[in-house]
């Protein structure tokens, strides 16, 4: 039980990080694209990466193991820990 929900805590960390950096990314390319410089300073970024992640890893990673987990099947020895689904999720 813990060892899924350890899994599921990476899995939701990731998906969030991701989902962030892609934004920040997408915003400084497009900013310097259309502005001609970049809207966000190199500090700026570093300093929302750096809130983002502890808050982040606070909050995602302290979810206790609830029965559930126990009663879905395992994941694949194969699959990937970025599923289609979450790359779904992180471009919309």
């Amino acid at each position: 039980m813990w060892g899924r929900n350890v899994y599921d805590n990476i899995r939701r960390f990731l998906q969030f990080q991701l989902s962030v950096n892609v934004v920040a990314l997408i915003t400084s390319f497009l900013g310097s694209c259309v502005l001609w410089e970049s809207p966000l300073a190199a500090i700026q970024l570093l300093w929302v990466n750096m809130i983002m992640d502890s808050l982040a890893s606070l909050a995602l990673a302290t979810e206790t193991p609830n029965t559930n987990l126990l009663k879905r099947p395992p994941y694949r020895k194969k699959e990937y820990i970025v599923s289609r689904k979450m790359m779904k999720h992180i471009l919309a």
